[in-house]
């Protein structure tokens, strides 16, 4: 009787599939000709493809579930594998030093378009483990991290179109002002928790853009500014080729930067008081723990890496406009925290170079890349709900100390 009753449902979801893709897989608008074409046999393979792959997800999810009264601890050792293989120093640095030669080889066994998309991938990395503090550390969720993106990037814009200043010197002041803005997002949200506070700054990015979109003797508008110098290496002008190859080289800096300075504030004081106020902000506050201050640092310091990066992606790509930084980006950046694991480094690299690599290289698929990469999101969700590194709880064991005769 379960059986049929699974294969009723898989029969549903895939006829609810085949209504969802229907106007992509099955209607094709011919604009020379001016007819339209019906692809009646890819609904087939939508209806026939979706059922089996129900039919296999429910018989996984079984088969898990039925595993996991009796190899709790089998799973756990499996679960911390990846962590047990970077916790060991030794292990640590080669894995590390090996990931850093192959990304300094790169530019010079690919193409400059390689080495680009590569470049973008690391800036999301980046916002990644800036957003990590805010959602991942002290479990605020923040909808307009891309507001503070626009911030860095405009404020390097405009700074270099109306004073000439150059990269070097616009970087901190960028990610200064993006910190500013996210104190000031800040003081109106300590109270906020949870839904209300995501339609808050999902507000404040919004405010944001339309500020820069209409507000044009400021920011000229919807047109943009366009011609922004590209980062200056000792006074030298650099070509396109050898300025995306010396950007690709500033981002692995700025990210090794990040992860170590995220990675200690994970293990500080500070770090620690992120999580609690995460996991319960009741016992954080009755524990001594200042709400307030911990909140605006978090809001302060994941703002500060946005503006960072938004003054590096104003040098790449020489133009912006609002068009760059709308409510997306932020689903984005949410995603590659929320793929990668709550509060892991390593799972938000890794989820950044996924969601954003992975979209270039379907494109051998043409218009079904994106409902492929969809398709392998909705799997990953349904497989590792934790992420793909989840992070581990930390347990301490406080031992009696042994009596002299129990030591003898």
């Amino acid at each position: 009787m379960s059986l049929l009753k699974e294969m009723k449902k898989g029969l549903f979801t895939s006829l609810w599939f085949v209504f969802l893709t229907f106007p992509l897989m099955v209607i094709k608008v011919d604009p020379i000709e001016r007819v339209v074409r019906w692809r009646w046999e890819n609904a087939l393979y939508v209806a026939v493809g979706t059922f089996l792959m129900y039919l296999l997800v429910t018989f996984l999810m079984q088969r898990k579930n039925a595993r996991a009264a009796t190899e709790t601890e089998v799973d756990a050792d499996r679960e911390s594998f990846i962590h047990r293989l970077i916790a060991s120093p030794r292990q640590k640095y080669l894995l590390g030093g090996a990931l850093l030669a192959v990304a300094i080889a790169f530019p010079f066994f690919s193409s400059s378009y390689q080495t680009n998309v590569m470049t973008t991938a690391l800036m999301y990395v980046v916002l990644g483990l800036g957003l990590n503090i805010v959602v991942g550390m002290a479990g605020l969720l923040d909808l307009g991290y891309v507001a503070f993106y626009a911030v860095g990037a405009y404020s390097y814009a405009l700074l270099n179109h109306h004073f000439g200043l150059g990269f070097w010197a616009v970087l901190p002041i960028g990610g200064g002002l993006a910190a500013i803005f996210g104190i000031l997002l800040g003081f109106p949200v300590l109270r906020l928790r949870g839904d209300y506070l995501a339609i808050v700054t999902l507000g404040f990015g919004e405010i944001i853009r339309l500020i820069l979109e209409n507000w044009g003797e400021f920011s000229k508008g919807p047109s943009g500014i366009s011609n922004i110098s590209r980062p200056g290496l000792f006074g030298l002008e650099l070509n396109l080729d050898a300025a995306i190859i010396y950007i690709y080289y500033l981002m692995i800096l700025f990210m090794i930067v990040t992860i170590f300075i995220v990675n200690r504030l994970q293990d500080s004081r500070l770090g620690r008081a992120w999580i609690a106020l995460r996991e319960d902000e009741i016992a954080c506050q009755a524990m001594g723990i200042d709400k307030r201050k911990t909140k605006l640092v978090a809001f302060s310091l994941g703002a500060f890496w946005a503006g960072i990066i938004g003054v590096v992606f104003a040098a790449k790509t020489t133009f912006i406009n609002p068009a760059s930084f709308t409510f997306l980006e932020s689903a984005i950046i949410l995603a590659i925290v929320v793929l990668g694991g709550m509060g892991s480094i390593i799972g938000v690299i890794l989820a950044a170079l996924i969601l954003i690599l992975l979209p270039e290289y379907l494109r051998a698929l043409s218009e079904y890349r994106m409902l492929a990469f969809g398709a392998i999101l909705v799997a990953m969700m349904v497989f590792r709900p934790q992420g793909l590194i989840a992070n581990i709880r930390r347990t301490y064991i406080f031992e009696k100390e042994k009596s002299p005769a129990e030591k003898s």
